[in-house]
């Protein structure tokens, strides 16, 4: 019976989480800017016991955030990074780094999208970024063993005449020069400055969650979310979370030989690789700045909203992912320790 009472309690939680998650992503764009995300985030800090950390635009210069500061020129709000920190009670078993992507609005930037129904669903860009910050809601009550650092790069990507062109070179927190080769393929530019900065924060393992690419949603469709990562047993640990939580997940390869369609002639990188494997040159990039760190990537872009009410799925946003990233963080020890104490292990032959 206490188990049951436990499993419930800690349902009831994750439920309210994913809920969250949900309530963020359905919100009209209007009503939801960078700026009023960093309010909500300090409101769910307080009450569920995480730190909240709010960067304004000229933070972000100083920062020298260049790929968020990019998509964010067009805009006529202003961006936000907000750094989540938990802290367990007792001693921390490892220190996990999260990246959400926060993009409250997407048209496309001056590549701007077709005006047909998946342009309507772009106020859900956000859908990693509320993930993110809905898992923080639940881990203080759950008992989550370890630290967790969570980055969230918001803001919407217009077109207007201040915005960012096709041949612009963005400047990446870390020095990397980026050619811009279509600003609709903007997720990745913001998030590279936040895996960076998971990168000096010292993350044992860094996941990113990101509704990042039309070509997964095309491979996968709605039900399934793109899996990529650097280190195997990361993503193995990932696979287990999201099947415990019922959230599919499939792995792609992150396939190298592919990385040459990232190359520039004018910069270290370009943000568009070719016309196929769409989804896993976006990793590739994503990849070039989680460096050795273990990383893994959620492309979310199918599964971040259902056409109809399905099993646990309601029609609208689904929050897709923070029931996973909670399992994940619950008792997350560094994957590099965990390999280590395995390959100690005698052999049975």
């Amino acid at each position: 019976m206490a188990a049951a009472a436990g499993g419930l309690a800690a349902g009831r939680i994750t439920a309210r989480a994913a809920n969250i998650a949900r309530d963020l992503c359905n919100a009209p764009p209007s009503h939801l800017t960078a700026a009023d995300l960093g309010a909500i985030a300090k409101d769910l800090g307080s009450r569920f016991g995480f730190a909240v950390d709010e960067f304004d635009k000229q933070q972000l210069i100083d920062l020298g955030c260049g790929g968020l500061l990019g998509v964010n020129a067009g805009s006529a709000q202003e961006p936000r990074m907000l750094k989540l920190t938990f802290m367990p009670d007792g001693e921390s078993t490892g220190h996990l780094g999260m990246v959400g992507k926060g993009i409250m609005y997407d048209s496309g930037g001056v590549s701007l999208k077709p005006s047909d129904p998946m342009h309507l669903l772009m106020k859900m860009d956000m859908g990693g970024a509320a993930a993110v910050l809905a898992t923080f809601t639940a881990l203080r009550e759950l008992g989550a063993s370890a630290k967790v650092t969570g980055f969230l790069m918001c803001t919407d990507n217009m077109p207007s005449g201040s915005a960012y062109k096709l041949g612009d070179v963005l400047t990446a927190r870390n020095g990397t020069t980026i050619e811009v080769k279509n600003t609709d393929a903007e997720g990745r530019l913001v998030m590279c400055d936040a895996l960076t900065l998971a990168v000096e924060e010292g993350a044992d393992a860094i996941v990113d969650i990101a509704t990042l690419t039309g070509a997964s949603l095309m491979a996968l469709g709605q039900l399934t979310a793109a899996l990529f990562g650097n280190d195997q047993l990361l993503v193995d640990r990932l696979r287990d979370a999201a099947a415990r939580t019922d959230e599919q997940v499939w792995q792609l390869p992150l396939e190298p030989q592919y990385r040459k369609q990232l190359d520039s002639d004018i910069a270290d990188i370009s943000n568009l690789g070719g016309k196929y494997a769409g989804a896993t040159t976006a990793a590739l990039f994503l990849a070039e700045f989680a460096g050795d760190t273990p990383w893994a990537h959620l492309d979310i872009a199918g599964t971040m909203q259902s056409d109809t009410d399905d099993v646990w799925r309601s029609k609208g946003a689904t929050g897709f992912g923070t029931r996973t990233l909670i399992e994940l963080a619950r008792s997350f020890t560094p994957v590099r320790a965990a390999s280590a104490a395995a390959s100690a292990q005698p052999s049975a032959e």
